[in-house]
């Protein structure tokens, strides 16, 4: 180890491709091929949210940042901080892959592997990435249904320093601080940042209950960033970077209301990473090593509803080794913009959780290794239609080694302003340490023989200028058809004492998106995604996989300082499982229901008060919608937030 960090300390470095997203151009990215690609040439759907975006619609965490994104449904069980599972295409919540800066976040002693998309907030976040469809040929597990990557600030070329902050406060006893600095002396960069946000909140369980206290479940949070990055020569760069987390916050159970449940959860992440160009920039090459650690504590006191208290803790730690390249090809006929991208991952997790109470008590203690290789190829021919191919290889300890593809093509069609991509490929998804080795006192045991989950998928989309009252740009239309059959999902056996793969699922749908510019000063987007998930065997829709959710924002600059943005979300009805179905009473209801459809109203505006700061309100659920995400807990009471934002 103390060979590999005097390595990477003297420039030879980090995977080449994750070390691109730090320093790529805005229209540039690298989760969709691994390869620095411009935008409208990757063929799968991406979505972008830029730095402007999130300020400009006062998006606060990334469930906030995410809700408008096409093929995204989020079920929050609560507000800020509470557990939120993002179901991308109609996969499971385990099937979704997020990054930071390259890196996976998925904690490993989450029971079924998924991600709390609650909890990040967006304070030294630059830009997020949203790649749909299966991913598993470019990221290895859990990218079923796609990966999420963010992407934190980077350093002015030209400023030594440049600090920035907020502050803002606003109901349920609000209040929200930032302050970082970044800048760049000589062949260093660097990035401090910091950040406290503190809320009342409201009461997560739904009014309608009989049983409900209104007690609201309040949140603490505290964020820090720290990065130093050295450049010692063009093409050549070393980067370490820090990020911790610690948020405290109130829980609900449902249906009743329960005063002293809460719980603290704290992540520490840090990596080494650089890298270096050869053969006169033709070959970058690069090493990253990388560790994350999740510790989890959920507590609940004896209060009027029970003399009982439990103490839950969970311990997640993953260890991450990158090698990575990119070979920039030659041309040769009608191919050009040739790039051969390959390298090894290795990984290793662990898991340590100990919960429940006297007689049922849920244990963990566990641990496995990873190591994957992969390789892209990509070509541009007769200047429009782009190609790319991708093939990995996975070996995990106790189980059998995953092989996934994926291939794709971008056909651009200047003569109609248009393009259009069609992708297939396969995906898989590793069965969680839990899911193999858990074990709850005399109920439950896990399945060290599971399979992992694994799908098979397509679309193809298409994409339109049309001009209209001068405009070349008048207004973008988009279109996308999925489908994905997945296969060997986990769930209980037929005593409920463990895990088998039993379980296969189809998927198909419709992302449909419109965007008008009919005035400079006005711009508005709508996106409809439509989904269809089926069990197979039972042919019921999959719990809280909604077939209609559909947003729709709007940009309105009526001063050239001032921005409006609205935004309408709808979610449609959907299942959710028997054990998950509440009546008002608080009796269990049958699978058959549907959680009633919900629509809520935000709005951010901001004013350009001086050149280098700005004031901004952002008012959440303006109807003051009752509509319940997930069945039994209640979306967030209205809210209004005023605060300054500046950059000096």
């Amino acid at each position: 180890m103390r060979r590999l960090s005097l390595f990477l300390a003297s420039g030879l470095a980090v995977l080449a491709t994750h070390a691109h997203a730090q320093t790529a151009l805005p229209d540039t990215i690298v989760t969709g091929t691994r390869v620095p690609t411009p935008a409208e040439r990757v063929p799968a759907a991406v979505t972008v949210i830029t730095r402007q975006e999130i300020e400009e619609r006062g998006y606060q965490s990334l469930a906030e940042a995410l809700v408008a994104v096409p093929g995204v449904r989020l079920a929050p069980l609560g507000g800020l901080g509470a557990q939120t599972t993002a179901f991308l295409r109609g996969n499971s919540g385990r099937a979704v892959l997020v990054l930071l800066d390259g890196v996976p976040l998925n904690d490993p002693a989450e029971a079924n592997g998924t991600f709390n998309f609650g909890n990040d907030l967006l304070f030294d976040i630059e830009r997020i990435e949203v790649l749909r469809g299966p991913s598993s040929a470019l990221y290895g597990s859990s990218a079923i249904g796609g990966v999420i990557n963010l992407v934190t600030r980077r350093a002015p070329a030209d400023r030594a320093l440049q600090p920035y902050g907020e502050l803002a406060g606003g109901t349920q006893r609000s209040l929200r601080g930032g302050l970082g600095a970044t800048g760049t002396v000589g062949a260093f960069d660097y990035l401090l940042s910091g950040q406290s946000v503190s809320t009342e909140g409201s009461n997560a369980t739904a009014p309608r209950f009989q049983s409900s206290l209104g007690e609201r479940d309040g949140f603490r949070g505290g964020f820090g960033t720290a990065r130093l990055g050295w450049t010692p020569a063009e093409g050549s760069r070393v980067e370490a970077l820090l990020r911790w987390r610690q948020t405290n916050l109130g829980l609900d159970n449902i249906p009743r209301d329960d005063p002293n449940y809460s719980g603290e959860d704290r992540r520490h992440y840090g990596q080494l990473r650089g890298e270096t160009r050869l053969f006169d920039g033709a070959w970058t090459t690069g090493l990253r090593i990388a560790a994350t650690e999740d510790r989890r504590v959920y507590s609940n006191l004896p209060d009027r509803l029970g003399s009982a208290s439990t103490r839950d803790f969970y311990r997640g730690t993953r260890t991450t080794l990158d090698w990575g390249n990119t070979v920039r090809l030659p041309a040769f006929g009608v191919f050009e913009d040739g790039a051969l991208g390959f390298g090894l991952t290795h990984t290793g997790e662990e898991a340590r959780s100990r919960g429940g109470g006297p007689g049922f008590q849920t244990l963990v203690d566990a641990s496995q290794h990873s190591t994957g290789g992969y390789a892209t190829l990509q070509y541009r021919a007769f200047g429009r239609l782009d190609l790319t191919a991708g093939l990995r290889r996975d070996a995990t300890t106790g189980f059998t080694d995953a092989t996934t593809w994926r291939v794709g093509a971008v056909l651009a069609v200047p003569e109609v302003a248009s393009r259009v991509r069609v992708s297939a490929g396969s995906g898989y998804a590793a069965p969680s340490l839990y899911q193999r080795f858990g074990v709850i006192t005399g109920f439950f045991r896990g399945n060290p023989d599971l399979r992992p989950e694994r799908s098979l998928g397509w679309e193809i989309g298409t994409e339109t200028d049309i001009p209209g009252f001068g405009r070349r740009d008048f207004a973008t239309a988009g279109f996308t058809y999925f489908q994905s059959r997945v296969r060997d999902l986990i769930n209980f056996n037929g005593g409920f004492d463990s895990l088998v793969n039993v379980d296969r699922a189809r998927i198909q749908g419709a992302e449909l998106g419109l965007t008008l510019r009919p005035l400079r000063w006005f711009e508005a987007s709508a996106a409809w995604t439509i989904t269809g998930a089926f069990d197979v065997t039972t042919d019921r829709r999959l719990p809280r996989r909604p077939e209609h959710v559909v947003s729709v924002t709007a940009r309105i600059v009526p001063l050239p300082t001032v921005v409006i943005a609205p935004t309408v979300l709808f979610t449609g009805r959907n299942p959710e499982a028997t054990f998950a179905s509440y009546d008002d009473q608080g009796n269990s209801i049958p699978y058959a229901r549907s959680n009633p459809a919900g629509t809520v109203v935000n709005l951010t505006a901001s004013w350009q008060a001086f050149t280098q700061a700005a004031v901004f309100l952002e008012a959440r659920n303006l109807g003051n919608s009752r509509w319940e995400p997930a069945n039994g807990f209640v979306t967030p009471g209205r809210s209004v937030l005023v605060g300054t934002r500046f950059a000096l």
